[in-house]
């Protein structure tokens, strides 16, 4: 490939993250104000937000995967991104609850498709001394993607209304299907490493059987989940939070979330993959304790937003954590892709989204919406503040230790990736 396609190859899937995450997280602008037209709890809102979009996310990643690692990764990568942008537009239609509901599982089937073939591709555009930085890079979508859903939808949602937010952010997702299917080159396996392709693909137990004989990457995974735990929830509670405990309007909640966490949460997922990069040439154990201490920072950060009692402290501290606690996905993404042989990628990329997805996505926004409910007899309407806060101060520094215990053993297992090749 010329250094111009590689490079405009990953414009374009960065760009393809960012709407991922568009309509993934147009949602959590929008609960406040569907939660005021359906009158349904914070469990049920958790439970729409989290866990009905997860189940399928994370259910059907693998099988796609698997088809990812023997066909074009580029055509399947163009084919998600018609499904779920289609989806999205369709729930703007949503009477009920369970109308929504079944149009947000039809965005996990369609977005299933969209990461692991697309780490695998990045993984053949750069070698393993850039990728965690080209990873960075690709993240940049998530951050970019919730700062547009949080803008558009907190504007569109106070102004026009919230139905016609999913008509605004789906519809330019069906011409971005074509762009990626006929502008985007598909790279050959293994050529960022000069590894030699043999051609066979590895069962999914056996893809699975080989990342859990490497300690590093259980450890990984566990402690990415525990981090995205953590990340969801607040994602998708923090404009509850900001409305409920300081009575902000939708439009300025957009805003300023937007702001923040596509500005800073950009910073510190590309920030996070750079510095992983440059700390790694001298060992990834290093690397892998630079994201114990983020995680520990990040935990004493957010717990000084939820306990601040003014809109412009909380804000103000709120910049910090959304830097250092975005800093561990890059270099995760990056390292399971070195950690496997070249037809276990889109696979093992797969299973440490699983992984994340059950325990972040999953379990996260929905734990987080019950302790709040469980709150709300005795805080009343402070109750999604201190759900956020103990979410955090529990969690983060959990994961801290699963990144410092993967820090152990993350060089022997990564000296042990070609045996499958």
């Amino acid at each position: 490939m010329t250094a111009g396609a590689r490079r405009y190859a990953m414009v374009i899937l960065t760009i393809v993250y960012m709407f991922n995450f568009i309509d993934r997280q147009i949602l959590a602008i929008l609960l406040p104000a569907i939660q005021g037209e359906f009158g349904v709890s914070d469990t049920v809102l958790g439970l729409l937000a989290g866990t009905l979009f997860a189940l399928f996310y994370v259910s059907l990643g693998i099988p796609i995967a698997r088809i990812a690692d023997r066909t074009n990764r580029r055509n399947l990568v163009a084919l998600a991104v018609l499904v779920w942008s289609g989806m999205t537009a369709l729930s703007g239609f949503a009477q009920n609850v369970w109308q929504l509901a079944l149009a947000r599982i039809g965005v996990g089937v369609g977005e299933a498709g969209c990461s692991p073939p697309a780490h695998s591709m990045i993984a053949d555009y750069y070698p393993p001394e850039q990728r965690s930085t080209a990873m960075g890079f690709y993240t940049l979508g998530i951050s970019a993607g919730i700062m547009l859903a949080y803008l558009a939808g907190g504007w569109v949602a106070q102004n026009i209304g919230w139905r016609e937010a999913f008509f605004i952010v789906g519809v330019p997702g069906i011409i971005l299907a074509a762009v990626v299917r006929f502008t985007v080159v598909e790279p050959e396996r293994g050529a960022s490493e000069r590894r030699t392709d043999s051609g066979q693909q590895p069962r999914m137990f056996e893809v699975l059987e080989f990342l859990l004989s490497r300690r590093s990457s259980v450890h990984m995974g566990i402690a990415a989940g525990l981090s995205s735990f953590v990340g969801y929830s607040v994602v998708n509670f923090m404009p509850s939070f900001l409305s409920r405990s300081f009575a902000l309007g939708l439009a300025d909640i957009g805003f300023i979330l937007g702001v923040v966490v596509g500005v800073f949460g950009g910073l510190g997922f590309f920030f996070g993959g750079f510095i992983a990069d440059r700390i790694g040439r001298t060992g990834q154990r290093r690397a892998f304790r630079f994201l114990a201490v983020a995680m520990v920072l990040s935990a004493v950060l957010n717990a000084g937003v939820f306990l601040s009692t003014s809109v412009v402290w909380c804000i103000g501290l709120f910049l910090l954590p959304t830097i250092v606690s975005n800093f561990y996905l890059a270099p995760v993404l990056s390292q399971t892709q070195g950690l496997v042989s070249l037809r276990m990628r889109s696979v093992a990329s797969a299973l440490v989204l699983l992984v994340i997805n059950i325990i972040g996505l999953a379990m996260g926004p929905l734990v987080t919406g019950i302790v709040s409910d469980l709150f709300e007899p005795y805080a009343g309407a402070e109750s999604m503040r201190y759900s956020l806060l103990l979410v955090s101060v529990v969690i983060l520094p959990w994961s801290a230790w699963h990144y410092f215990c993967a820090g152990q053993t993350i060089e022997a297992d990564l000296a042990r990736a070609t045996e499958n090749d």
